[in-house]
């Protein structure tokens, strides 16, 4: 029995020589090979080419399954180097001696015939007719492809949507139950922050008045306006430097709609906070049921159910409920 690491040197002589732009000394005197020889064939059975391959080290005849489409050279360099440790150099040519790429599919191989060195020997493998195909076979493969898979589209579309639209509108009924107390909640809270911002808009209304009043007072019944001017300019430039220190404070400037919005939001976090509503969870899943809804829409789109063009036509017209009415009575409208 070989041990396991035996299996290295093949490994590391295959890829050292495949990657290696320019072939050592030892490379260009030991590998040439003589003039190719036959004995590997190539034969098609189930659809898939299979590989008859003599290898040097056990003098036996191993057949070699390929894929064509998903296999490239690489997979059969390493099936050949796993199955005989002996094999030190395999090279895949063209008849014109074009040494062909470990990354090319194992069905651009097939296309024409080729050579399999594997050590120093050479071996010219004739590919059946079958399996030689012109670039229009190719394309007119392509085209069976696009059409198939377009029959295949126009059976199973309708099908697929109904269970997709079926999966979102469950998603979405899960999302309005989490959702409910949650929002009933959050509308409670909502109902008292508002209070309690519009309650601190009223008391800043009545302090000025109040203010107003006492100046007015002093002004032109206890005092004279020579005395009370220069009151009245400290109390307007401590104004000034409230709405200062309130920007240095929050980094926003002193615009009133902006304060009520921030005094709603600071009073209805700190008020969620004390009654337990997770605000995170709360947003999460108002940011999925928008998501929910809008595949959803997208889903039930007219394009996307292979609807005809005049029923796409009819849908985004806006006088549809009219239209809708003098079609199936089948009235045509006065041309004016």
């Amino acid at each position: 029995q070989v041990p396991l690491s035996s299996s290295l040197p093949c490994a590391s002589v295959v890829s050292r020589r495949w990657c290696s732009s320019q072939p050592s000394t030892e490379d260009t005197t030991t590998t040439t090979p003589s003039e190719p020889v036959s004995g590997v064939s190539v034969s098609v059975v189930g659809g898939l080419p299979q590989l008859i391959v003599p290898l040097p080290s056990r003098r036996e005849l191993c057949r070699f399954t390929l894929r064509p489409v998903t296999h490239t050279v690489k997979n059969l360099t390493d099936q050949l180097c796993h199955e005989d440790r002996g094999i030190d150099r395999i090279v895949l040519k063209t008849t014109d001696g074009v040494r062909i790429a470990s990354s090319d599919s194992i069905e651009s191989v097939l296309l024409e015939d080729f050579d399999l060195v594997i050590n120093d020997t050479a071996y010219r493998v004739a590919v059946p007719p079958d399996q030689k195909k012109t670039q229009e076979e190719l394309a007119d493969m392509g085209d069976v492809r696009q059409l198939v898979n377009k029959l295949y589209t126009a059976m199973n579309v309708d099908q697929h949507q109904v269970l997709k639209e079926r999966e979102l509108l469950a998603h979405l009924e899960e999302l309005r139950s989490q959702l409910e107390p949650l929002e009933k909640k959050r509308e409670q809270l909502a109902t008292k922050a508002d209070r309690r911002a519009n309650i601190l808009a009223w008391s800043g209304l009545g302090y000025m008045a109040l203010q107003f009043g006492f100046l007015a007072r002093l002004t032109w019944w206890e005092y004279s306006w020579d005395i009370m001017e220069p009151v009245t300019y400290f109390v307007t430039y401590g104004t000034a430097i409230g709405a200062y220190a309130y920007y240095v404070l929050t980094k926003q400037d002193f615009i009133l709609p902006e304060v009520h919005d921030r005094q709603f939001l600071l009073s209805f976090h700190k008020r969620a906070k004390k009654a337990g509503m997770d605000i995170e969870k709360y947003n999460n899943l108002k940011e999925e049921l928008a998501e929910v809804e809008s595949n959803l829409a997208r889903l039930r789109d007219p394009l996307s159910l292979n609807l005809p063009l005049t029923h796409i036509k009819e849908s985004q017209s806006s006088s549809a409920p009219l239209a809708k009415i003098k079609n199936l009575l089948g009235i045509k409208g006065d041309d004016k």
